[in-house]
């Protein structure tokens, strides 16, 4: 089944990150930068031109699309391998919230994780996104976390030890009141799925899956 024209990614795209894992240097990359363009860039630009719309559809809200740069940003990383072996894109909702969720996907040669969440809450966002949760919107997140995790989604842990001043540090939502994110994630540890016919509405299936934490976080 294909979704307006795109139904997988071709098998050659999980080849080319596994060995690019393996051969992590510039010469590499030059001498096979063909096969990027032929069997992941081209192959990501046509699944965002189909699920962006489709995300549209699906939330009512406009989305943008970003593939991540195969290059790595090394200037204050101890790390200077120059490429990331993975494909990473992110779909940003054009929403009036303070929040500003997102969605994710990222084909690793060792796993497929889509997701959706805000990876950082901006200062104005926080103080919105604290407000909510000390409140009864914390009750209902508290109690869909707890349901989506017994359905295999994995949350981002909270970034800080304490409960943040004004609020009481045995507040009964106190694990939401220490984040300063909220991200979900479906986990697969099977990445070539993405490369079997009809991935494409695989893919919307597990976003769809998330979609009650978006749906929150826009609120």
């Amino acid at each position: 089944m294909t979704m307006d024209g795109f139904s997988r990614f071709p098998p050659e795209a999980l080849d080319f990150l596994s060995a690019l894992k393996a051969n992590n240097d510039r010469d590499w990359f030059a001498q096979n930068k063909d096969v990027y363009e032929r069997a992941v860039k081209a192959p990501a630009e046509e699944f965002c031109s189909v699920i962006t719309p489709r995300l549209d559809k699906l939330t009512g809200m406009r989305h943008r699309a970003r593939i991540f740069r195969i290059h790595r940003d090394v200037r204050f990383s101890r790390d200077k391998t120059p490429y990331n072996a993975h494909l990473h894109i992110a779909f940003t909702a054009q929403t009036d919230g303070p929040l500003e969720p997102g969605w994710f996907f990222g084909l690793e040669p060792q796993r497929l994780v889509v997701g959706t969440g805000v990876f950082e809450l901006t200062a104005t966002a926080l103080d919105a996104f604290r407000a909510r949760v000390a409140g009864a919107d914390g009750e209902t997140l508290s109690g869909l976390i707890a349901r989506l995790e017994r359905d295999g989604v994995r949350f981002g842990e909270p970034e800080l030890k304490r409960v943040p001043q004004p609020y009481a540090a045995d507040h009964g939502n106190a694990d939401l009141l220490r984040r300063k994110s909220l991200t979900c994630w479906l986990d697969d540890n099977a990445p070539g799925r993405a490369c079997r016919d009809g991935f494409a509405e695989d893919c919307l299936k597990r976003f769809t899956r998330l979609k009650p934490v978006f749906d929150w976080l826009s609120a």
